[in-house]
């Protein structure tokens, strides 16, 4: 999992980021499930997720105001 670039996720519509969003929540599912299954090796990705998703939903509610 990569961090997302503000400057990139700024210019995204509502649509996008949604579809992003829950792209997102369904790998950190996927991944909860294998760490409880047979352990994960990069328990990294879960706090990349996490902020990823957060920064997300930021440029959303920043886009819907309007404060490009």
């Amino acid at each position: 999992m990569q961090n997302l670039e503000w400057k990139e996720v700024k210019e995204w519509d509502a649509k996008t980021i949604d579809a992003k969003v829950g792209e997102i929540r369904k790998q950190l599912f996927e991944m909860r499930m294998q760490k409880v299954a047979a352990g994960y090796d990069k328990p990294h990705h879960f706090k990349v997720g996490k902020k990823n998703i957060a920064r997300l939903l930021t440029a959303k509610g920043q886009n819907a105001k309007g404060d490009k």
